[in-house]
């Protein structure tokens, strides 16, 4: 069977295909995952494994992109990134190149803040062409909030001060919690239904992230957006920012400056320039979110063809062979550092003065030995003595004198055993237990019994 060319693939020509597939198909994506096998390289790129219960991917982080990074990733942490799919075609790997990272407890919010926000600017809820007019002649304002917070307070202050006989409508509600999205929810659609005021005011005081999710809800700025009443959001600081801002006819910074833009004073020309100013920021956030996306998807045509891409995967292949290369020289050293020790154990061990010492151990084994062997001999020779000195002593001369018995010897040390033995004149020597006694024999009687 004959085979076309043009299906015959190089690796290098699929792999490269299947890196413009992937980059093409899933675009950026965000990851929650935890860190492993971190390494960072000289090069100042950053490479790492993540990994869930089941599964990993691995991932680069380049470093133009990691040095926006405000804390440095360890292994175990859990983080939160977003990056773009694409492969390693010098290894075949598919992998996850990161354009940002952060810890997942403090991001995860932010991502899905970001993704709402996304999702309802292509859905048109943030268009400029939108948003309502504040009333001219305000007579009833109605207030969304926690009756009992400071926002309260300072809206009345200021109406107060402002223009006294505007009616204010509470419609209270708790401002922070898991329920109190759908409880902000129900006092607008409540407002809509009784029909009593002229404009609302949904606001709330500064606070965290956290504490100001409730106004990030999309069932809340679905509300917000389908009310029969025009809305003014005002919550949070100056530096806060809501879904409920964008998706508002009007946002304020502050509730304060909401009940300024609401106490309408017709010859107030820095209330209009207020309106106007926030009216323009709204316009520009919306542009800003359009702009946004249109730079994304131009930055991911881009990354097709983009020649850094093809630097960046030099790069990770010089950082790889470099890893590579310190994991060997470590292993080699280590190798080395034991073969030292295993050729200096030998050493030792055929060193003479390893061999001096184990003779002079010996030499001192033998010398105790020999020590004990001598006291054992010589104990044993004093008792042989011992007993044969108690043996001669039993036999011995000395111990019939020592009974009163006596030795008789004549002139020429002979034992004297007989009287035939002896002459007349002859001089005897009597031995006694305590000492001699020396006689002349005068006569010689033979024994008659």
């Amino acid at each position: 069977m004959k085979t076309p060319k043009n299906n015959i693939y190089t690796v290098s020509r699929l792999n490269g295909e299947v890196r413009q597939l992937l980059e093409g198909q899933l675009g950026r994506i965000w990851l929650n995952a935890e860190v492993s096998n971190f390494a960072a390289p000289g090069s100042g790129h950053w490479y790492l494994t993540l990994k869930d219960n089941s599964s990993q991917i691995r991932c680069a982080m380049f470093k133009g992109r990691n040095q926006a990074v405000t804390f440095r990733p360890a292994n175990g942490q859990q983080v939160l990134v977003k990056g773009n799919i694409s492969v390693y075609e010098p290894r075949g790997d598919y992998q996850l190149l990161i354009e940002s990272m952060q810890p997942a407890g403090d991001g995860l919010l932010a991502q899905q803040y970001e993704a709402l926000k996304m999702k309802l600017a292509a859905e048109g809820m943030f268009a400029t062409d939108t948003k309502r007019p504040l009333p001219q002649n305000i007579q009833r304002i109605g207030v969304v909030t926690s009756p009992t917070g400071a926002a309260i307070r300072d809206i009345l202050h200021v109406l107060a001060r402002r223009d006294a006989s505007i009616e204010v409508i509470i419609y209270p509600t708790p401002v922070q919690g898991a329920d109190a999205a759908k409880s902000i929810c129900n006092a607008i659609v409540q407002a809509n239904i009784r029909a009593e005021v002229d404009v609302l005011l949904v606001s709330r005081g500064g606070g965290s992230l956290e504490d100001l999710w409730c106004f990030n809800d999309e069932g809340l700025a679905h509300t917000i957006y389908n009310s029969g009443i025009p809305v003014l959001s005002a919550v949070g600081h100056e530096v806060d920012t809501t879904i409920s801002d964008y998706v508002a006819d009007l946002r304020a910074p502050t509730p304060s400056a909401g009940a300024e833009l609401l106490s309408n004073d017709a010859g107030n020309k820095a209330q209009k320039l207020t309106a106007v100013l926030s009216r323009l920021k709204q316009s520009w956030q919306h542009y800003q979110l359009k702009q946004q996306n249109r730079l994304q998807t131009a930055e991911h045509r881009l990354q097709k063809h983009d020649p850094q891409r093809r630097l960046q995967t030099y790069e990770q292949t010089f950082d790889e062979m470099q890893l590579r290369l310190q994991k060997a020289l470590q292993s080699k050293l280590h190798s080395l550092t034991l073969k030292q020790q295993h050729l200096g154990s030998r050493l030792a061990n055929q060193s003479p003065q390893h061999q001096l010492n184990l003779e002079s151990q010996r030499l001192s084994y033998l010398g105790d030995k020999l020590t004990t062997l001598m006291t054992d001999k010589l104990t044993q020779s004093e008792q042989r003595i011992a007993h044969r000195a108690q043996q001669l002593d039993t036999v011995s001369p000395l111990a019939t004198l020592s009974r009163g018995y006596s030795i008789t010897l004549n002139g020429k040390g002979k034992v004297v055993q007989a009287a035939d033995d002896t002459l007349v004149g002859d001089t005897l020597t009597t031995r006694l237990k305590d000492g001699t006694v020396t006689s002349t024999v005068t006569s010689t009687l033979p024994d008659i019994g």
